[in-house]
């Protein structure tokens, strides 16, 4: 399995850099196997939450998983403030990263990871499909 370690820089948007990452040549899809890094600011949604939370930092990324599909991302973060205490959730937009994010993504190229709308969860759930063999 391929792996992709990216360096993600001081004012990035850390789920659009991981969208767009998915968009290069030969990505894809993908999961991301850790993440670290600092924040200005993050941007999470809460256990049965419907709305974001705008937590302000500094903030460290303790913990960043989830994957990357083609048509939408799935990823959770923790992370904690200046005192200690940490927060986590479902990573929106508007994750500002402070002075660096460390991402490692193991790439997929034999899959096809989509997201589709699920009747019984009522949300977009992962698909995971074999990509067909490529002919030569």
């Amino acid at each position: 399995m391929p792996l992709l370690p990216l360096r993600l820089p001081p004012g990035a948007d850390l789920r659009e850099a991981l969208e767009e990452a998915t968009r290069q040549p030969g990505v894809g899809s993908a999961f991301v196997v850790s993440g670290i890094g600092s924040l200005t600011q993050a941007r999470l949604r809460f256990a049965q939450a419907d709305v974001e939370t705008v937590i302000e930092g500094p903030l460290e990324i303790l913990s960043l998983s989830g994957s990357l599909a083609e048509n939408g991302v799935h990823l959770h973060m923790a992370v904690s403030r200046a005192d200690g205490s940490v927060l986590g959730g479902h990573v929106g937009h508007g994750c500002a990263i402070r002075t660096t994010a460390e991402v490692l993504l193991a790439l997929l190229p034999d899959w096809q990871l989509t997201r589709a709308h699920d009747a019984e969860t009522g949300y977009q759930e992962l698909v995971a499909m074999p990509r067909p063999p490529k002919r030569g």
